[in-house]
């Protein structure tokens, strides 16, 4: 995706960093090359103003570019400043000690899954999942427990903008197929990831909600073929789901702390 006529330099400049994020290790000017829609020269210049501005660092023995400083202390900053990720986080905390496995907390961004947190299992196992990246949305258990309960006017939307790469025999390839699997999460109450994303990793997943029922993100326990079943997880569905209440209740009375008092009271 290429900044659109008109952004001007500021979106370039934002998707320069998403390139060297994108990478998760330093990287050198000829890959990012490689991999930006920009000439030489114009990436050149949008990475000088970035490292001028410590938010990319520059490792003058290695010619390789990173995440600076001034970047990472933003992050954290947005992290605590939203609802969902610190009211969130004792819960996280409980439900790990619980269960023993993986747990995410994820949101939806541009389409796609925002992995938000995450606590790694007593046996940690490695996965793509790590807090701060992207994934899929429409192969991922956090990803489909909130498609699963968009609003149905967005739906189509959202699904327009899948790529429904095969990334395993597993994964759900079509919007037809995909209506099909959300329409029986919202009939159960939560989703699966069955291998669809990464062989050997499944996970159960439920959303989170509002107390008017808006998607506010999803919470996921998630393990591999070789620990666990699909069955043994679905088990886990309703402790799950009673912390993901808790936490949806939470995050409106914070965003929103007249709805209790005035639960009539339109919002603007």
């Amino acid at each position: 995706m290429t900044a659109a006529a008109g952004d001007g330099t500021v979106a370039k400049a934002l998707e320069v960093l998403d390139l060297v994020a994108g990478f998760g290790h330093p990287v050198r000017f000829s890959d990012l090359l490689d991999h930006s829609p920009y000439p030489k020269a114009t990436l050149y210049r949008l990475l000088q103003t970035l490292v001028a501005q410590r938010m990319l660092s520059f490792d003058p023995d290695r010619s390789t570019y990173t995440l600076g400083l001034r970047l990472v202390r933003l992050a954290h900053a947005a992290w605590d400043q939203s609802a969902l990720a610190p009211i969130a986080r004792p819960h996280l905390d409980v439900l790990s000690a619980e269960v023993g496995e993986t747990v995410h907390l994820a949101q939806m961004d541009h389409a796609q899954v925002l992995y938000v947190d995450k606590r790694n299992a007593r046996d940690p196992i490695p996965m793509y999942s790590q807090a701060g990246k992207v994934g899929p949305a429409y192969c991922t258990g956090v990803g489909k427990a909130m498609l699963a309960y968009l609003p149905e006017r967005d739906l189509p939307g959202i699904l327009s903008q899948q790529s429904w790469h095969p990334f395993t025999p597993k994964t759900v390839t079509s919007t037809a197929a995909m209506m099909q699997e959300l329409a029986t999460i919202r009939a159960r109450g939560f989703a699966f990831d069955d291998e669809e994303h990464e062989p050997g990793i499944i996970c159960v997943a439920v959303p989170i909600l509002s107390t008017g029922g808006a998607v506010l993100g999803a919470l996921s326990v998630t393990s591999t073929t070789a620990r666990t079943t699909l069955d043994n997880l679905a088990q886990l569905a309703p402790r799950i789901t009673q912390i993901a209440r808790t936490i949806g209740q939470e995050t409106t009375n914070w965003r929103f702390p007249e709805e209790t008092a005035h639960p009539n009271r339109k919002r603007a």
